[in-house]
C-alpha cells in the first residue's frame, strides 16, 4: 500500500524531468543549429559542444557530497534556474548585437556546470519516491526513462519545426522557460519529502571530510566489476553520441536532408521508438536475461545510424534505422537503472551517481570536438564510418568480458559482493543508464544528456 499522498512526489519528479528534457531536446537541436548559422563551421560547432561538456564532467566529479549537504530539492531548483538564465542570455545578447563566440562558449559552459547536479539530484530520488508510491522499482525506473524518452521525442519534433519557423535563437528562449517550469514543480512538489531535504546535522565541512566522502563513491565503483565495466563502456559510447548529436547529424541534415525539419523528425522518431521500448520493458522486461537484452539493444542503436547516414543522402533509410535504433536504446536505461538501484545503498547513492556520471561523461567534451575536426579534415562520410566502427567495437564489451554476467545475478548477492564483507548497511532492493550510473545520455538522445 502506498502512503496517503505518496504518489504525488514521484509524479512531481517525473513531470519536472519531462519538462526539463523537453527543453533539453530544444537545446539538442537549437544550439548546434545556432552555432552553425552564426559561425558556418562544423569545427566551431564542435568546440561549443566541448565547452558545454567539460563542466558537466567537473561538476559530476565533485558534486555528489554537495548534493547531500545542500539537499536534492534545492540542488534541482537552483541548477534549473541557472541553466534558464544562461540559455536565455544567448539569444538576448545575439539580438542586441553583443554576442561574441567566446560568450556563446562561456554560457554553454555555465549550463554544463549546473546541469549535471540537478539531473543527478532528481535521479537519485526515484527509489525512495517509488517506495512511498508503492511502485515496484523496475517499473519506476522504466517510467522515469519512458517519460524522458517521450519528452525528448516531443521536444525534438517541436524543435525541428520551430527552428525552421522562428529561428534557433527563439527556440533557446523557450528552452529557458522549460527550465523555470521544472524548477517551480520541484520547489512546490517536494517540500515535505525527507529524502529531498539536506542531510540532518551534517558534520562540519572540512577538505579532508569532503575528500573522504568522495572516496566512498569512487571506492564503491572500483570494487564492483560490473559497475566499473558499465562506466568504461558508456564513457566511450557517450563521447561518440556527443559527436553524433552535436555535429555529425546536424551537418548531415543541413547538407543532405533538407534542413532542421528533417533533423527534428529523425530525433523524434528515435525518441518515440525508445519510449515504446521503455514501456514494453517495464511491462515484461523482467522475464528476459538483462545482459542479452542490453547487448542487443546497444547493437541496434549504436553503429547502424552512422553507417546508413554515410551510405545514403536521403531521409527515409535513416528514418527506418533511427526507429530501430531508438527501440534498442529504450531498453538500456531501465536495465542500467535497475542494476544500479539494486547495488547502491541510499546513503551512498548521490556520491556513487556523481562518480558514475563523471565517468560516463568523461569523453563527451572530446566527442563534438573530434567529430568537427574529422569532418573538416577528412569529410563527413569518412567521419561517420570511422566513428561508427569505433561504436561497434565498444558495444561488443558485454559479450566479451566475464564481469558483465553479473548483470543477471540476484540483487542481494550482487550487493553483498560489491559492498564487501565489512559493509552491513541495509540496502533498498530493487529496480538508466550509466549510473550506478546516473542517467547519462542514452544513445540516440545523443547529447548527456543524464
Amino acid at each position: 500500500m502506498s502512503a496517503p499522498g505518496g504518489r504525488a512526489p514521484l509524479a512531481t519528479v517525473l513531470a519536472a524531468n519531462a519538462i526539463s528534457i523537453t527543453g533539453n531536446a530544444l537545446t539538442l537541436i537549437g544550439v548546434p543549429w545556432f552555432a552553425l548559422d552564426t559561425t558556418g563551421s562544423p569545427a566551431k560547432a564542435g568546440f561549443v559542444a566541448f565547452c558545454a561538456a567539460v563542466p558537466v564532467v567537473v561538476s559530476a566529479i565533485v558534486g555528489g557530497p554537495v548534493i547531500d549537504r545542500i539537499g536534492r530539492r534545492r540542488v534541482s531548483v537552483v541548477s534549473d534556474l541557472v541553466c534558464a538564465l544562461a540559455l536565455a542570455a544567448i539569444p538576448l545578447l545575439h539580438r542586441a548585437g553583443l554576442l561574441e563566440f567566446w560568450m556563446l562558449c562561456a554560457l554553454m559552459a555555465v549550463t554544463g556546470l549546473f546541469h549535471a547536479p540537478g539531473e543527478t539530484a532528481r535521479y537519485v530520488l526515484v527509489p525512495d519516491l517509488a517506495r512511498r508510491a508503492g511502485t515496484p522499482l523496475p517499473r519506476a525506473a522504466s517510467l522515469y526513462d519512458a517519460v524522458s524518452r517521450g519528452a525528448r521525442m516531443t521536444g525534438a519534433a517541436l524543435a525541428g519545426v520551430l527552428v525552421a519557423l522562428i529561428g534557433a535563437d527563439t527556440v533557446l528562449l523557450l528552452d529557458a522557460v522549460t527550465f523555470c517550469l521544472s524548477a517551480l514543480l520541484v520547489l512546490v512538489g517536494l517540500r515535505k519529502v525527507p529524502s529531498a531535504a539536506p542531510e540532518p546535522d551534517p558534520a562540519p565541512f572540512s577538505p579532508s571530510g569532503y575528500r573522504a566522502e568522495l572516496r566512498e563513491g569512487y571506492s564503491f565503483v572500483l570494487r564492483s566489476r560490473l559497475l566499473l565495466g558499465v562506466v568504461l563502456m558508456v564513457m566511450v559510447t557517450n563521447g561518440l553520441n556527443q559527436g553524433w548529436s552535436a555535429v555529425l547529424l546536424p551537418v548531415h541534415a543541413r547538407e543532405n536532408l533538407g534542413g532542421s525539419a528533417a533533423l527534428g523528425l529523425l530525433v523524434a522518431v528515435f525518441g518515440g521508438s525508445a519510449l515504446l521500448a521503455a514501456l514494453l520493458y517495464g511491462a515484461v522486461g523482467h522475464r528476459f536475461p538483462r545482459r542479452a537484452v542490453f547487448t542487443a539493444g546497444f547493437l541496434l542503436c549504436g553503429a547502424p545510424p552512422y553507417v546508413v547516414a554515410a551510405l545514403t543522402d536521403t531521409t527515409l533509410p535513416l528514418l527506418v534505422t533511427m526507429a530501430a535504433g531508438g527501440f534498442g536504446a529504450g531498453l538500456l536505461n531501465p536495465i542500467l537503472a535497475t542494476v544500479a538501484y539494486e547495488r547502491v545503498p541510499d546513503e551512498l547513492r548521490s556520491r556513487v551517481s556523481g562518480v558514475t556520471m563523471a565517468g560516463v561523461l568523461l569523453t563527451t567534451p572530446l566527442g563534438g570536438l573530434a567529430a568537427g575536426q574529422l569532418i573538416e579534415g577528412a569529410g563527413l562520410v569518412t567521419a561517420l564510418l570511422t566513428l561508427g566502427g569505433v561504436y561497434f567495437l565498444a558495444t561488443l564489451a558485454p559479450m566479451v568480458f566475464p564481469s558483465w554476467r553479473e548483470m543477471d545475478t540476484a540483487s542481494q548477492d550482487a550487493a553483498s559482493q560489491d559492498r564487501g564483507p565489512q559493509d552491513t548497511t541495509p540496502k533498498r532492493v530493487s529496480s538508466s543508464e550509466p549510473s550506478p550510473p546516473a542517467p547519462a545520455p542514452a544513445p540516440g538522445a545523443r547529447t548527456p544528456r543524464r
